[in-house]
């Protein structure tokens, strides 16, 4: 039987089996259950997931995925394996649609099954017992809030990046590298997109320095700029903006002006010959 047939979607091509060669009806009807009462999984669509499949997502991981099939006991999500995962309706927020996207833990069910879960509250807490600052951690991006962007901390907690830690458009499901910069009093964790310390102020340095190599060795930010213009220009704080110039400057790399910044002459961002020998 074809995946089409057992996927109760119809055939891709005219180049298929004749009907007469198919399923007949009464078989086509039990397609959705097993043999024994269980529902039955379909296998994912046709198509090799083999190099340009979905990433794989392991058990115990939140993952944003696709729907690819919406039946009467639940949805089937496309997690990168050879079979879709099923979300019941039981584990379901909202009625999901083929083509879109949700946010789930992958778990399983109690005959050992894999099954997804929109109930994130179930398996995330809002509070870390074993995170310490500067933690270097994996986040799932998840809602926007008031105060910043939600994400999954190591598939085991909530934390939050506030907006002014934000330099780059973020996107829910998003998978990066964040570091935990604080560990409030009741164990919800502050996050940050970028290392604790000098490392930070690394970074940002980079990105000054790229900044003005692209605008042609100037910038007309100084002092005297308001954060929000920092904000927009280079996507960090104006504090984190003024460390980071100040590193720059005492390395000898750019010249601090009343206006702005200047590259400083050796460091055009050409390469030059060596002629030292």
């Amino acid at each position: 039987m074809s995946d089409s047939r057992r996927r109760g979607t119809p055939p891709r091509s005219s180049n298929d089996k004749p009907s007469s060669q198919r399923s007949s009806n009464g078989a086509s009807n039990s397609r959705s259950r097993s043999a024994s009462g269980q529902p039955s999984r379909p296998s994912s669509s046709g198509r090799s997931r083999q190099g340009h499949g979905s990433p794989k997502v392991a058990m115990g991981e939140v993952a944003d995925l696709r729907v690819v099939q919406v039946t009467d006991f639940g949805a089937f999500l496309d997690w990168g394996h050879e079979r879709d995962l099923l979300l019941p309706l039981s584990e379901q927020r909202l009625t999901p649609a083929v083509g879109r996207r949700v946010l789930v833990k992958v778990s399983e069910d109690r005959s050992g099954r894999p099954v997804a879960s929109q109930r994130l509250e179930r398996y995330l807490t809002d509070h870390s017992d074993d995170h310490r600052a500067g933690d270097e951690v994996a986040l799932v991006i998840a809602d926007t809030t008031d105060l910043g962007v939600k994400a999954v901390v190591d598939h085991r907690c909530w934390g939050l990046i506030y907006h002014d830690e934000i330099s780059r458009p973020l996107r829910r499901g998003q998978r990066l590298t964040g570091y935990v910069k604080r560990v409030r009093e009741d164990g919800r964790l502050d996050l940050s997109l970028l290392p604790p310390g000098s490392a930070r102020l690394d970074v940002v340095g980079e990105q000054v320095l790229k900044a003005l190599r692209d605008a042609g060795g100037y910038l007309p930010l100084s002092d005297k700029s308001r954060a929000a213009e920092i904000k927009a220009r280079l996507g960090v704080s104006k504090n984190a903006y003024k460390q980071a110039i100040g590193r720059l400057y005492k390395r000898r790399l750019i010249v601090i002006e009343d206006s702005g910044v200047r590259l400083a002459p050796r460091d055009t961002g050409t390469t030059t010959t060596d002629e030292s020998g």
